[in-house]
């Protein structure tokens, strides 16, 4: 099988190089054909997204914008559509992850940028989003208006399947064009969303791009880096690192980098009659594309002092995993994660035979591992499920633990009862946590959730005030003034 990816704007006749990705998985082999631009060829399509979204998307409203969006997401979620079929029947090959995991995880996500919940975006950022369209009347006196840039860059990782469409359908909401340079490990998706929204509004063809270029290519990179007003970069803290020194420094740079989630069980969960659904739950979280995501957990803390003791629950959550494991199999690990797995595992496994509190549950065979400790210092695993459980007693007591990791911490979810939420969330916000959700949700972020504690729109936007001064003043000047 062949499928051609990516999308570009019309740059004339010129040939596009392709470069061929292959990729195998379960004895079913796919190859991608991705358009590698040249020097000369990616000016061409700066230059014309650029001023294409400067002639259509910047006259737009809001809500037309809204609308054609919500319509695109429907074709994607509509498992008729061509795209839908095509997402289901080659992501597992790309990916490696089950077939029905992708399934129900794209329907999750994509459900995220429906009308009513695009409104919700846009509103959780900017309050009113006329300011999008117009000059709006401003509590302090005076007009504002919210200007998104005429050019952004997104270069994205692949490690979630669709994760793309949080920066592109924001950059698509500030009226700005878009290029977006897609991964080797997930080449697919963002070109099908961009190809699916021409076809629902033609007059957006030449708005946007979805190219690819390999991973560190620093000629391409620091050419295609001359032109955005915003480059939004995800990956590696050291690929991000080294693509910041050939940003521009009057370029906008929005890197998200690596992050590290875990849970908090309060002894409220655990009763005899919850505490089968909690880690259910939060075997969920772990099984949710094999914890690729910076909000998927590696840790649990499992308070003591329940009818289920913290290491039951870890007995709960084994069991779980398996169950999980004969429904949605984990994907084929590459030699490096099976090398990586093992070594953690066997780490892991030798450090037990010191430590009598220490259990791991799981055999060499098993596609999971869960590792029980007391006192165990914060860190992550080595991810594709493998989790820790670790016993507390009181919130303060892991607060020393994990504070030296503030600036890689992202999501937390939790069991326990209102008061000891808020409770603890005003503890772990102190620390970095940016994210508080409800197990079975931690790879599942609300729609115009705070991406590490920042804005999705209101980061890409500038505002522009007129301020009282200036309307006042230009009364002086009006045709009709005496």
């Amino acid at each position: 099988m062949r499928e051609r990816v990516g999308y570009l704007p019309d740059i004339g006749e010129e040939v596009v190089e392709s470069k061929i990705l292959t990729f195998t998985e379960k004895g079913e082999s796919l190859e991608v054909e991705a358009p590698l631009l040249t020097i000369k060829q990616m000016q061409q399509v700066a230059e014309k997204v650029k001023r294409a979204s400067a002639e259509v998307l910047k006259n737009m409203t809001i809500a037309e914008i809204i609308s054609i969006i919500d319509t695109t997401i429907e074709v994607m979620l509509n498992r008729n559509s061509t795209y839908r079929k095509k997402a289901e029947r080659l992501l597992p090959i790309v990916t490696g992850y089950d077939e029905e995991m992708i399934r129900l995880g794209l329907t999750s996500f994509l459900k995220k940028f429906r009308k009513h919940e695009l409104q919700r975006f846009v509103v959780e950022d900017l309050g009113n989003p006329l300011l999008l369209d117009d000059f709006q009347p401003r509590i302090k006196r005076g007009f504002s208006k919210a200007v998104g840039p005429e050019l952004i860059l997104h270069v994205w990782a692949g490690n979630v399947p669709a994760l793309p469409l949080w920066s592109l359908i924001s950059g698509l909401l500030v009226k700005s064009g878009n290029i977006g340079k897609v991964s080797s490990a997930e080449p697919l998706f963002a070109g099908w969303f961009a190809q699916v929204l021409v076809e629902v509004a033609p007059h957006l063809k030449d708005c946007l791009a979805v190219v690819w270029w390999k991973g560190g290519d620093e000629e391409r990179e620091k050419e295609m880096f001359t032109y955005p007003d915003v480059v939004v970069g995800y990956g590696g803290n050291q690929s991000l690192d080294s693509m910041s020194r050939r940003i521009p420094v009057t370029t906008r740079f929005l890197p998200f980098g690596h992050k590290i989630s875990f849970g908090m069980i309060s002894k409220a969960a655990l009763d005899s009659r919850k505490a089968l659904t909690t880690a259910h739950h939060a075997a969920f979280d772990i099984i949710q594309f094999d914890q690729q995501g910076c909000y998927s957990p590696h840790i649990f803390y499992v308070q003591k002092g329940g009818n289920v003791s913290p290491v039951e629950f870890a007995q709960y959550l084994a069991q779980e995993l398996e169950s999980y494991q004969k429904r949605y199999p984990r994907r084929t690990l590459s030699l490096e994660e099976m090398t990586a797995a093992i070594h953690w595992r066997n780490q892991e496994e030798v450090s037990s035979y010191t430590n009598t509190t220490k259990q791991v549950f799981g055999h060499t065979d098993n596609h999971w591992t869960v590792v029980y400790e007391e006192g165990a210092p914060f860190s992550p695993t080595c991810s594709n499920r493998a989790v820790k459980v670790i016993a507390f007693e009181k919130i303060e007591d892991i607060m020393p633990s994990i504070t030296p990791y503030r600036t890689f911490l992202q999501s937390v979810g939790v069991a326990a009862a209102p008061k000891e939420l808020f409770h603890w969330a005003e503890k772990l916000g102190n620390v970095g946590i940016t994210r508080v959700t409800s197990l079975g949700k931690m790879t599942s972020p609300e729609s115009g959730w705070h991406h590490d504690g920042r804005f999705n729109l209101l980061d890409l936007v500038q505002m522009v005030d007129i301020e009282h001064s200036a309307e006042e003043y230009a009364e002086n000047f009006a045709a009709y003034i005496d």
